[in-house]
């Protein structure tokens, strides 16, 4: 991959950290923006569309979680990724910027290495999308082994066809979206199932327990106390 096509946005309200984490991702080739606070953060998010947002939760003015659920909120950011960079290592914590629609927490302190890792991973995972060049809408989401043809609603695994029952379908193409991203139980059910329709607790995880006998264990993890995201193979 060519890292140099990627811009990244570093959130942190202290100097010496944007400074080292700025240091390290530049020598690997990203384009690199920096922000001091959340409000700072969303606003260059909307001017630079970054490939992803990396920022600390505690910030004045506003916090990580508030800037990320603002950043996720905005149109043409949806494929914007945002990872959590901070000492609060709480589980507490952690289920918040899950909630807010984190795609990874990182516990500081990281060693250089280690952070350059977690960042080419998160970017390596991100979906291909295929847009339909009259309508602009998505109709084939590419991720790893999988293909998720929207408009058959089709899956293919190493090129063998896959009919999956429509909710099912549908709550693949979700969690596919968006890889490594935990998608909490509360928004599986809101994305997925009609608000007017009354399911029950177990729903979700029968419908996930049906996927994994279908595509393999593999690529669906459950997140305890949160939910559910897809692994890229």
């Amino acid at each position: 991959m060519n890292w140099s096509d990627y811009k990244i946005l570093l959130v942190d309200d202290e100097k010496d950290i944007l400074e080292f984490l700025s240091y390290n991702l530049r020598n690997e080739g990203f384009h690199i923006y920096t922000a001091s606070n959340g409000k700072e953060a969303v606003r260059l998010s909307k001017e630079i569309k970054p490939h992803l947002v990396l920022m600390d939760v505690m910030m004045p003015e506003m916090d990580g979680i508030a800037a990320c659920e603002e950043i996720r909120s905005t149109e043409n950011l949806e494929n914007t990724l945002v990872a959590f960079l901070t000492a609060r290592g709480e589980d507490y914590s952690q289920i918040a910027g899950f909630e807010a629609g984190g795609d990874d927490y990182i516990t500081k302190p990281i060693k250089p290495k280690v952070l350059v890792s977690r960042v080419k991973a998160l970017l390596k995972r991100r979906s291909v999308t295929i847009e339909d060049a009259n309508s602009g809408s998505v109709n084939k989401i590419v991720s790893g082994e999988l293909v998720v043809d929207k408009e058959r609603y089709l899956v293919v695994k190493k090129g063998k066809d896959i009919t999956l029952p429509r909710k099912e379908f549908e709550l693949l193409s979700l969690l596919i979206s968006k890889p490594e991203k935990v998608f909490t139980r509360e928004e599986i059910f809101d994305r997925v199932w009609d608000e007017n329709i009354v399911v029950g607790d177990r729903t979700i995880d029968v419908h996930i327990r049906k996927l994994r006998e279908k595509l393999g264990d593999k690529y669906i993890q459950t997140v305890k106390g949160i939910g559910y995201k897809y692994v890229m193979y």
